[in-house]
């Protein structure tokens, strides 16, 4: 088991490890060659222009002005200067509620942290029980401050039982408040918030065919009959995810064919040649730049036939349509009732802003989702509970006994003082990290199986199943598992009547564990986060080798957005372990602490200068956000009762079931009080908002704004790659101006659905520009 000294260790490196990324961030940030990678969303809302200098040809690479590098910690006060309203209108109300969650932890966690440490500790500390009376149990210094070092039966228990009701209806106050403020902002939000097309269109899916009409038909004669008077017009869907793949493939070969122009502009004397096989490795030598021409041209024929095929084609068109209303309380009225005497046909549901839109899971047939998400919740279980086995055995090696067996050669330079602490205080939370990296990929990729039409459902679907797997594998599966394989030797050697005693000791245990994974994870990996090194790396990879306009600058310093479905999950585990460890190990609290603070200071800092969000949901995550703290909570006091049955004080059971079903209706009160804010517009704010627009703005004409709000982002591109002429100058070789700044505003096109928001004009028109 790790001892004081071991986690000393561990938080002296992992402290180290954060103030040199830190470090290194803020010399990065200062040199005007890197402007672009840590304040990308400035430059691509166009309020940023690369910092010029004057002088030695280093000075404009290198910043040589020492004054600035002595005050390398000022991005810190500058990340918490803005108001959150600006923050709001800034960066979206998505961001500003995704800050919050770190700011409710230390909200819920500051005070727990204090009261725990001047109650809960001294109270575990004063007492000899794991001294005196399991000698031949393994325990370290830190379990003298948790539970486990109160003798059983002890009147000391009440402690934690009068603790564990204030830090439930203190966390139930926190997140009362902060329920009322999210959905009033949400609400403020969509009140102040510009026109946008979702604001009055609704996806309309299980359009019952019809032998004598289309389905564009079938749409229009429907709406026309039952929303008289405030249907407007409809865009049905269609299936032209091949005719996507064949616009990307060309893409594709679009961007090697500019890198090999590029590339013979500064050699002319010799032609690039490329092989024609797999990943250029072997095949046919050819010209590459013919070669991909020719490419090119090939793809442009098959796009031109695909979108013909798509247009014309009844058997593309699926039972599906955008329907667009006159105003916004028509589309309310649809999207909140039933349409049909038939439940299962003509289902509507709010339509995604289009940035916000998967188009590739539209044309999945709606009956054959059921059974998609049976599947994936099969896969799921699986994944979940198979993944155990690898992770408990990594573990397990992962340990000064696991290596000295693996490793007998190493034992001389294991057990040397400071390799064991390294070693016991750090090695286990960077194998259980390395073990989670691909998992969100892969629940990414479950969830666009089971067809959800948007990427906000898709990030809150890949969260939910992300915080469930973290739940079992990282906390039941370390705490159970890992107790049980620490203790195996003393199970086997004991009667069984003090096996329960044992498990109550063993389980609080768990916490040294928990400690470096938050260093490593928590501390570590949120100072990473800000250093941004494989963005920084790629960036003056393309710059260098790619980039020969404005516009493909602007691409290569593309700075991502915030993951929801990653950020949120890990989260909520450091909500879980605050929770849980509160009553039975409060040495824990300080470093959930540090992690809330570092992170909350991080991410503001990220969502102002670096992250573009993708769609604007209106916090609509919100309520999972609840949901799981609930969750933490409930395991909080499952787990308390466990370990006080082990201490011969079955009487306290009562008190804590009790405690667990007020924290039920506490969830359920806020569910039915606030939920309803984050799944239906009120037709009140929905008539309020009309009339104010129409007395506003009364000539403006919706129908051509809405028209073609909602079609297939290929046929888009196709338009404009149509429309814009690129001159393409292949013996040039210096960077080649533009006369448009960027295109692309907060918030940008998703990556997903490539599709972009009407809400917000250009940054500046292309036309205006000298």
């Amino acid at each position: 088991m790790a001892t004081l000294s071991d986690i000393g260790v561990a938080a002296g490196i992992n402290l180290l490890s954060a103030f040199v990324f830190l470090l290194a961030f803020a010399i990065l940030r200062l040199q005007p060659f890197n402007d672009r990678v840590y304040f990308p969303k400035w430059y691509l809302k166009g309020l940023r222009s690369s910092p010029s200098r004057s002088g030695t040809f280093v000075k404009k690479f290198v910043n040589l002005d020492f004054r600035s590098y002595l005050r390398f910690l000022n991005w810190m006060p500058e990340a918490l200067k803005m108001p959150e309203l600006e923050l709001i209108d800034h960066a979206g109300l998505d961001s500003a509620v995704y800050l919050r969650i770190y700011l409710i932890g230390l909200k819920i966690f500051v005070p727990i942290t204090f009261l725990a440490w001047a109650v809960l500790v001294p109270v575990n500390y004063t007492n000899k029980t794991l001294e005196l009376q399991l000698k031949n149990v393994t325990s370290s210094d830190i379990d003298k401050l948790s539970i486990s070092n109160v003798p059983d039966g002890s009147d000391r228990f009440w402690t934690h039982i009068v603790m564990a009701y204030a830090f439930t209806f203190w966390t139930c106050y926190v997140l009362l408040k902060e329920y009322e403020k999210v959905a009033n902002m949400r609400l403020q939000f969509l009140v102040s918030e510009k026109r946008r097309p979702d604001q009055f269109t609704v996806l309309v899916r299980n359009v019952p065919p019809d032998s004598d009409e289309s389905v564009s038909e079938t749409v229009e004669h429907f709406f026309l009959v039952n929303h008289p008077d405030t249907y407007l017009t409809h865009q049905v869907v269609c299936n032209a995810n091949k005719l996507a793949k064949l616009v990307k493939k060309r893409k594709s070969k679009q961007n090697w064919l500019d890198y090999y122009q590029l590339k013979y502009s500064r050699n002319n004397a010799k032609r690039p040649i490329m092989k024609t096989g797999f990943l250029g490795l072997w095949g046919e030598k050819v010209d590459a730049i013919d070669h991909h021409v020719t490419e090119i041209e090939k793809l442009s024929n098959e796009i031109a036939e695909e979108r013909e095929r798509v247009l014309k084609d009844p058997k593309s068109i699926m039972p599906a349509a955008f329907v667009s209303f006159k105003s916004r309380w028509g589309a309310a009225v649809c999207a909140q009732t039933q349409q049909s005497r038939n439940p299962t046909l003509w289902l509507t549901d709010w339509a995604s802003e289009p940035r916000d839109v998967y188009w590739q899971n539209l044309s999945i047939p709606y009956v054959s989702i059921a059974v998609r998400r049976l599947i994936m919740a099969v896969a799921f279980f699986f994944l979940t509970f198979f993944f155990m086995i690898p992770i408990a055995s990594v573990q397990a090696l992962a340990t000064i006994e696991g290596l000295e067996k693996a490793a007998p050669f190493l034992k001389a330079l294991i057990e040397i003082p400071f390799i064991k602490s390294v070693i016991q205080g750090f090695l286990p939370g960077i194998v259980l990290k390395l073990f989670l990296i691909f998992l969100p990929t892969i629940l990414m990729i479950m969830s666009k199986f089971e067809g959800f039409t948007s990427v906000s459902s898709l990030e809150r679907r890949s969260a939910t199943r992300y915080y469930l797997f973290n739940l079992v594998n990282v906390f039941l599966g370390s705490v159970i598992a890992g107790s049980a394989l620490d203790q195996l030797n003393t199970f086997i050697k004991q009667s069984a009547n003090e096996i329960p005693k044992t498990i109550g000791v063993a389980v609080p245990m768990r916490a040294t564990f928990f400690i470096t994974y938050i260093m490593v994870d928590g501390w570590a990996g949120i100072a990473a986060e800000i250093l941004m090194l494989k963005p920084l790396i790629i960036y003056h990879l393309k710059n260098t080798f790619l980039v020969k306009t404005e516009k493909d600058r602007e691409e290569a310093m593309d700075p991502g957005s915030l993951s929801f479905n990653v950020g949120e999950p890990r989260i909520q585990l450091y909500f879980l372990l605050g929770m849980v460890y509160a009553t039975v190990t409060p040495v824990l609290l300080p470093f959930i602490l540090v992690f809330f603070g570092l992170a909350y200071v991080v991410f503001r800092h990220q969502i102002i200068n670096v992250y573009n969000q993708e769609y604007e949901s209106a916090a609509a995550f919100w309520p999972d956000v609840h949901g799981r703290i609930i969750i933490a909570l409930l395991v909080s006091h499952v787990a308390l009762i466990g370990l006080l049955s082990t201490k011969h004080l079955a009487q306290a059971a009562p008190l804590l079931i009790t405690l667990a079903v007020v924290t039920i209706w506490f969830y359920r009160f806020c569910k039915a009080r606030y939920e309803p804010a984050f799944v239906r517009y009120p037709l009140q704010e929905a008539v309020m908002k009309d009339t104010l627009e129409r007395a506003r703005d009364s000539n403006f004409n919706l129908k051509p704004y809405l028209q073609n709000a909602y079609i297939h982002p290929v046929f888009k591109e196709e338009d404009d790659d149509e429309e814009e002429e690129v001159v393409k100058l292949e013996n040039e070789s210096v960077l080649v101006p533009t006369k448009r700044q960027s295109r692309r505003n907060t918030p940008v096109p998703s990556k997903m659905s490539g599709a972009s928001s009407q809400s917000l004009p250009e940054a500046v028109p292309e036309h205006s520009v000298p």
